[in-house]
């Protein structure tokens, strides 16, 4: 290497650690931020560090993929001694993996000032943790279920706790984890440095900060700025029937590094199994897995050896994957929180990603509602187009919900009209005698010279394209054609 580039990659470095330590961290955290690829402070790592090292307790509201681990891990490493026997410092969570993630991005943080940072959760040895913790640690990254029992066995001591960490606070509070967090609380001394970080500022968020801080500053990073600037939001109209159609489309044509969110867990696997078993690398994770299998699947996802990666709310609280391309709402979440917190999931680390929400005829309300909470378009998107001969790998169906209007009524268009001596009463008794089709589920007619429109119930839309196409007006087949438009 030249003298003038590598003096020219040295300044960039100088630079970047100096864009970082002009917010008050530490030469050694800027240096660890350089060694994990970090180029600039986030806006809540600007807004919040500098009023962290100072000692103010906060809240803040900052979504997942912001840099709100950067931002308290640098306050609480910048501000509590390394190597002790007992932690100085302690982060709730509300999953498992988030503790995993947490402790791992410490740990990163951590290479030149030497803190331990130890996750603890459930769902995995009790004992191996007890091990770790006898040993000594600076960090503990915790559940607040199983931080509780370890209080309780008398072999996690809280008394030098001096900063206290609430991450996803309102997550834990919705997951039912307020008596546990209290309990916690009451365990460590009453005159510590409390930081309080939640995607949203829901009233009970802001009543745990100001029962348990002492003047808290508050910080916000608005929504728009912080997860909807990278990602391009889209719907699909699409019946529920034709789900499965229209993920395989996207899966075999845009070929993304996805992940799918369904509202259930029985949906987790009923779609697991359906894409395993036409051939998809695919993976799915809930609450109901064993931890083991969990974190082989997430690891699994993150290398190579699996695209898709299908999982409930809870089960991806978390998740911290900068690669993911798609998020896709295989079940359009009801609330905004819930469609910020799913899409937030891929446009992360500068890139950019893509958010495809599969929409109902009965959901459609929420597109229009979400845009006007966020001040953002949700654009209409079709299905892709697959390549002229190819097949699909799940054939489309008519999805007669879908297509009906508000009283349940679909159109259908048929070979038989005025020309054949149809009137509207003969057509409607041709229909209900060869389709068998009851009078009241026929609607209005619109009777033509060579064919003819009817509407007809949708609960008897199969009738009317397989049992009426197999009768004949004098040596004449019947033709029926659903109208989706």
């Amino acid at each position: 290497m030249s003298e003038s580039v590598s003096g020219s990659c040295f300044r960039s470095v100088i630079e970047m650690i100096s864009d970082f330590m002009e917010i008050g961290i530490s030469e050694e955290i800027a240096k660890a931020m350089d060694d994990m690829g970090w180029k600039e402070p986030t806006p809540i790592q600007v807004s919040a560090i500098p009023m962290g090292l100072e000692g103010f307790d906060m809240f803040a509201q900052a979504q997942t993929g912001t840099g709100k681990t950067g931002a308290y891990g640098s306050i609480v490493l910048g501000t509590i001694p390394s190597q002790k026997a007992v932690p100085s410092a302690i982060v709730l969570v509300p999953t498992r993996e988030l503790a995993l993630q947490v402790a791992g991005e410490l740990t990163k943080l951590s290479k030149y000032t030497n803190h331990v940072t130890l996750p603890i959760y459930g769902g995995a040895s009790i004992e191996a943790q007890i091990k770790k913790l006898q040993q000594g640690c600076d960090i503990v990254a915790g559940t607040p279920g199983r931080v509780r029992d370890m209080i309780n066995r008398k072999v996690l001591n809280l008394s030098e706790i001096t900063t206290m960490v609430l991450d996803e606070a309102d997550r834990m509070l919705d997951m039912g984890f307020i008596e546990d967090i209290e309990y916690i609380m009451k365990a460590m001394p009453s005159k510590r440095h409390t930081l309080l970080f939640s995607a949203t500022m829901q009233e009970n968020v802001k009543q745990l900060a100001y029962d348990y801080m002492k003047m808290p500053k508050e910080i916000s990073v608005s929504q728009d700025e912080v997860v909807l600037d990278n990602i391009k939001q889209y719907y699909i109209s699409v019946g529920r029937r034709n789900k499965s159609w229209a993920l395989c489309r996207i899966l075999d044509i845009d070929k993304p590094k996805a992940l799918i969110f369904c509202q259930t867990k029985k949906m987790v696997d009923v779609l697991e199994e359906r894409l395993k078993d036409l051939d998809y690398k695919i993976e799915a994770i809930h609450g109901d897995m064993p931890q083991f299998k969990r974190e082989r699947v997430l690891k699994d996802f993150k290398g190579e050896g699996v695209d898709v990666l299908i999982a409930t709310d809870v089960a991806a609280r978390g998740l911290d994957i900068d690669d993911i391309t798609y998020v896709i709402n295989y079940d359009m979440p009801d609330d905004i929180d819930t469609y910020i917190h799913r899409i937030g999931r891929t446009g992360r680390a500068g890139k950019e990603g893509t958010a495809v929400s599969f929409v109902t005829s009965e959901e459609k309300h929420l597109v229009r509602e979400f845009e006007m909470r966020t001040g953002m378009d949700i654009q209409k998107r079709d299905v892709p187009e697959a390549e002229e001969g190819t097949r699909d790998t799940i054939k489309k169906v008519v999805d007669y919900d879908q297509i009906s209007d508000v009283f349940g009524m679909c159109k259908f268009e048929i070979n038989l009209g005025k020309n054949d001596g149809f009137k509207k009463v003969s057509l409607a008794d041709f229909i209900i005698r060869n389709a068998r089709v009851r009078e009241v589920s026929i609607g209005k007619i619109e009777l033509g010279d060579d064919s003819s429109i009817v509407e007809v119930h949708k609960d008897f839309g199969n009738r009317m394209t397989m049992d009426l196409t197999k009768a004949k007006y004098k040596s004449k087949r019947i033709t029926v054609r659903v109208i989706q438009d």
